[in-house]
């Protein structure tokens, strides 16, 4: 049932959302869309090294979205690029694969694990996740670029 996803604890997260906004001068900005329900993150993200060391996100989506988000935003400075991308995978096989949800101070997001009935809603919860991992990329692009190249 659709109230499963639409738990209190979701529309908390959903309606306190930390770092909302932009950073002034980021390492990378990326945007993921959902053409099915028209939800879009946008991330600004500053690392040194492996290590996130700022972050903020514009959030346009819907409240499963938006919890997905607030999670991201309340752990990911701290997280390392692996890390990222480990939990990006982990919560991708939550939803599609019946994958168990991550641990430790990702462990909120089990209350994401209901969606997994809802494929619809798969794309909106995994905007953040995506997004982050694309901003990772194109960080640790730039940086194996020349230094004449940049810039």
């Amino acid at each position: 049932m659709l109230n499963d996803i639409y738990n209190k604890r979701i529309i908390e997260l959903a309606g306190n959302i930390p770092r909302l906004g932009r950073l002034a001068a980021p390492d990378a900005s990326a945007t993921a869309h959902s053409k099915l329900c028209g939800s879009t993150v946008k991330v600004d993200l500053t690392m040194d090294g492996p290590v996130v060391t700022d972050f903020a996100h514009d959030v346009k989506a819907c409240a499963l979205g938006q919890a997905s988000s607030s999670i991201m935003a309340r752990h990911v400075v701290g997280s390392t690029a692996s890390e990222l991308r480990e939990l990006r995978e982990t919560v991708r096989k939550m939803l599609k694969e019946t994958g168990s949800p991550p641990q430790g101070k990702w462990a909120d997001i089990a209350l994401l694990e209901p969606v997994r009935d809802y494929k619809a809603r798969h794309a909106s919860t995994m905007l953040t996740f995506d997004a982050v991992v694309d901003a990772i990329g194109q960080i640790e692009a730039k940086a194996k670029q020349p230094a004449s190249a940049q810039g």
